[in-house]
This record gives C-alpha cells, structure tokens and sequence, in this order.
C-alpha cells in the first residue's frame, strides 16, 4: 500500500504515523511543503493521505505563509476523499478535511498542550475503531483550534478542553484534533519551537510544564493509535 503525508512543519513530524507505516512496509511518500514539496496532483497513487499539524490554520493565506497553500491541501483532501481513500487529518490536518467539506474550523474553548485524557462519546465507545480506547484514554495535545462539523460528521472523543477531538467524517475519513503519534523526540521538536507559550504554561488550565512534556510516556498512545491504523487498514482493504 501507499502512504503519503503532507508536512508543514519539521517539527510537527509524523512520528508514531510513520513507525506504523514503515512496520506495514508501505511505500511512503512525503509533501514537506516548508521545503517547497510539491503536492500530489491526484489521489490515483495513494491508499493513505495523511496531513500533519502545524501553526497554520486553514485561513492562513499565502501572503501569511508562502509554503502553506490551504485551498490546494484542500483540494487534494476532497479528491483522495471523493476516491474513497482513506484520509486521516492532525490538528491542523483535521481542520482542514472539515474545510475541505464546507464545515468552518473554530477555535478551541481552551488552549491544550501536554498530555490530557480524552473521553469517548457514546457513539466512540460503540465504534469498532475506537473500542479499544474504553472509555477514557490518555493522549497529546498541541492546540488552539478544532476541526468544523458537516452534517454527518459524528464525535468519537472530546476533552475537558476541547469538545472536538476525534471526528469521523465517514468510515475511512477522521480528523483526530489529539496527537497520539507524539514521540519523546518530535515533542523534543515542538517544545524547541513553542517558547512562548511554554513560558505561559502557568496561566493555562491545560499546559504542561517542559519538565513535564519530557517526563510523559507515549508509548501507551502510540500504541493504541497503531490498533486504529490496523483496523482502518483493514476496512480499507475490504473495499478495494
């Protein structure tokens, strides 16, 4: 199978996304748009899109940020959907598949960095992709938005902070507003580059300390995410 990311930022890496992708030898390909990648045309040669975070949000225009096209991420998003692809967003990634679907991102009632739980809805917990979460897990998170709602779009998980934080879009489409693909190294990344607000952590509800985003154990979160990337795998498979 074929894996391609869009990348915005060296430090909003792929992380436990890739490890998985790599331990299911698929052929990966990579969009680093920061180093001026281009885009996929079309969706023809890929099985997987996957599109990272960053500080972006869909509005940032090119004049804002000249490596950061949203209208054409946009765009590759609603073809790789529209082919029946499978189309997992992060954070910015996930705001951008509900613009893609004509639903507005928000802002986040709270800011979150660090390590927060995450509790399932009644509809999570009866999903078979989720299940294995039960009904409160532990995740990362690195964000002031969250991702827009269309019609039919249904709520796997929210936080304490964050009424957005898993959306299913349809049954191969999820925009995860969470980051369970953190890793010490790529959080060694973010904090290298997130110097104000850490210097802020105090004045947050849901901002770890740097002591404390160092001292957090991902493991339990990847692996988890490698059990919803198996069982969409394997949707995926059925229907192609």
């Amino acid at each position: 199978m074929r894996l391609h990311f869009i990348v915005h930022e060296d430090f909003e890496a792929p992380g436990a996304y890739e490890i998985w992708a790599q331990n299911n030898d698929f052929k990966i390909t990579y969009s680093r748009v920061y180093l001026n990648e281009a885009l996929p045309s079309s969706a023809e040669d890929i099985d997987f899109l996957i599109v990272m975070g960053g500080p972006q949000d869909p509005d940032t225009t090119l004049e804002m940020c000249p490596h950061f096209n949203s209208l054409a991420e946009q765009s590759i998003i609603k073809k790789a959907i529209e082919a029946n692809k499978v189309v997992i967003g992060v954070c910015l990634g996930s705001q951008l598949i509900g613009q893609a679907l004509g639903a507005k991102f928000e802002h986040s009632p709270e800011r979150e960095i660090g390590k927060f739980p995450i509790m399932l809805t009644e509809y999570g917990i009866t999903n078979s992709k989720f299940s294995h979460l039960g009904k409160m897990t532990e995740v990362g998170h690195w964000h002031n938005d969250m991702p827009g709602l269309t019609p039919n779009a249904k709520i796997i998980a929210f936080s304490a902070g964050c009424p957005r934080q898993i959306i299913e879009y349809s049954k191969l489409v999820y925009g995860l507003q969470c980051h369970l693909e953190l890793t010490t190294e790529v959080v060694e990344l973010l904090i290298q580059h997130s110097e104000a607000e850490l210097n802020q952590a105090q004045h947050y509800k849901f901002v770890n300390s740097r002591e404390e985003l160092r001292n957090h154990d991902y493991q339990e979160m990847n692996q988890n995410l490698f059990i919803f990337l198996d069982k969409l795998k394997e949707d995926y498979s059925k229907q192609h």
